[in-house]
């Protein structure tokens, strides 16, 4: 398929998916005798699953390294590409650590701001109450 099919299939602009290519993102897409790019299913889902990864956070440089290592295809290349999964889940639990320290202090901002409006409630009843009974 061409390069437009694909990228309407992918939900990606056809720029993103030359740029991809260019930086070695997705392995090269094979072309026909006039040049031009010629999807088949293997490179469809080679993107799905850069999208995949890339919506989960993990990082160019790491899918670039990957991707490379996937294209030279030898066993000897599996270990390595284990090794920058596991590398991008340590630093991607990090980011989630990071994030729930976070998320716990504006829990505990919001929850003084609460605190400051139920107080301010109470002392406005309070103060009714005392006009009321004078």
């Amino acid at each position: 398929m061409k390069i437009a099919q694909a990228a309407k299939q992918v939900e990606l602009s056809t720029a993103t998916l030359r740029y991809y290519e260019s930086i070695g993102l997705i392995p090269p897409v094979k072309r026909n005798g006039s040049g031009i790019r010629d999807y088949d299913e293997n490179d469809v889902n080679w993107i799905q699953f850069i999208k995949c990864m890339r919506s989960a956070g993990l990082s160019i440089e790491a899918l670039i390294e990957y991707t490379a290592l996937f294209t030279e295809g030898a066993d000897h290349t599996i270990e390595p590409r284990k090794n920058i999964l596991i590398n991008e889940r340590k630093r991607l639990k990090e980011k989630q650590r990071e994030i729930g320290e976070t998320i716990n202090r504006l829990n505990k901002k919001i929850e003084d701001y609460e605190d400051i409006l139920e107080n301010e409630a109470k002392l406005k009843g309070s103060l009714k109450a005392e006009c009321i009974s004078e």
